[in-house]
């Protein structure tokens, strides 16, 4: 009989759903038959449990960050608030997520959102859902939700992460994959092959400047920067799926042959790999390809919330430099293009994700 797995992700930017479709993408890969579904957890816990447990709209990321660091704050690090929202986002999301386990009858249920995993978690800690639980996570830190100690499996891409994981649930496999990406990141791309794949030119700093799916941040400051950091240099504005920011900054650079801004695109292994310097906003998954591409990472732009945590650990750890305004932006950009870059690759010789998630299943590979 062929295997079932149910994907939970969340329609809140590329940093959740993207894992969900390479997981599934691998899943297929290395068993054909085996039958994958990938849904909206916030939309099958409902309306009210999408209100309590989402991690913003896109106006509050907008607009009101100091709404959202607020709210992060009461619900994932001050205690008495947490227990409240956790007992809340239950109460209102528990009966939509149990009717879709139900229906979809899963073999293991894999997390790319961390309101399903800690809901799910605390159900499997009770004994009360006999399903496998495991958390995709692709956040350095700041893990409490995405890891739990009633999940059975916490797949982690940055090794950084494991001892926070193994605090919060000693009990759990952590194992650092590959596969939460596109495989295009597991086989190495010189930065001349990756360049003429692009049309770009071979000589000259290449900078990207990147505010994750939404497109959050102050990437219009970002990129005036980055125009002034070498007078040869070009730079490239990642916008996401964000239409209106495409627009606003296309019209601010229009004039700038520098500079060329973009919408969302399937060429982030390509480059990242062609880049000299990513600035990136929102931590995750983007962050991580760059390591893996040798692509020098700064954090700039919208320190809020979640990416308060992941910048503070970027600089324990030493993974990246975090700048906190465009001077000190302009002073660590500096220094990035000086670095030499250092690609990652030992990645693809980690175990994949999908492989993992089938052990968890049974399935005997």
């Amino acid at each position: 009989m062929a295997s079932r797995v149910l994907i939970l992700s969340a329609g809140i930017g590329e940093g959740h759903n993207l894992p969900a479709r390479m997981i599934a993408d691998g899943l297929l890969e290395l068993d054909p038959q085996c039958e994958v579904v990938i849904v909206d957890s916030l939309a099958a816990m409902g309306a009210a449990a999408a209100l309590l447990v989402d991690d913003g709209s896109e106006l509050m990321f907008d607009r009101f960050n100091w709404l959202f660091d607020g709210v992060y704050f009461l619900v994932a690090r001050f205690g008495p608030t947490r227990k409240i929202g956790q007992w809340l986002a239950e109460r209102v999301g528990r009966r939509g997520l149990s009717a879709l386990i139900a229906a979809q009858r899963p073999d293991v249920i894999v997390c790319t959102h961390p309101a399903a995993t800690d809901l799910l978690g605390r159900l499997r800690q009770r004994g009360e859902l006999q399903i496998p639980v495991a958390s995709a996570i692709t956040d350095l830190a700041g893990l409490r939700y995405w890891a739990h100690p009633g999940a059975d499996l916490h797949l982690i891409t940055e090794q950084e992460s494991r001892a926070e994981v193994e605090q919060i649930a000693p009990g759990s496999r952590v194992v650092c994959v590959r596969g939460m990406a596109s495989a295009a990141f597991e086989q190495p791309l010189s930065q001349a092959d990756a360049r003429a794949a692009l049309g770009m030119p071979a000589d000259g700093p290449l900078i990207l400047v990147s505010g994750g799916g939404w497109a959050v941040g102050d990437l219009g400051g970002a990129a005036e920067v980055a125009l002034a950091a070498d007078s040869a240099g070009r730079v490239v504005v990642l916008c996401g799926r964000s239409e209106q920011v495409h627009r606003r900054l296309s019209d601010a650079f229009a004039m700038a042959p520098r500079a060329k801004v973009v919408g969302f695109t399937e060429q982030m292994p390509q480059l990242l790999a062609a880049a000299d310097v990513l600035i990136h906003s929102t931590a995750g998954l983007t962050a991580f390809e760059a390591r893996v591409r040798g692509c020098q990472l700064i954090s700039y732009g919208w320190g809020v919330a979640h990416i308060r945590l992941n910048n503070e650990a970027y600089e324990r750890f030493g993974l990246a430099e975090v700048a906190s305004d465009r001077s000190a932006l302009a002073d660590a950009l500096a220094r990035a293009l000086q670095r030499p870059r250092s690609e990652d690759l030992a990645y693809g010789e980690r175990p994949s994700a999908a492989f993992e998630v089938l052990a968890l299943a049974g399935v005997e590979q």
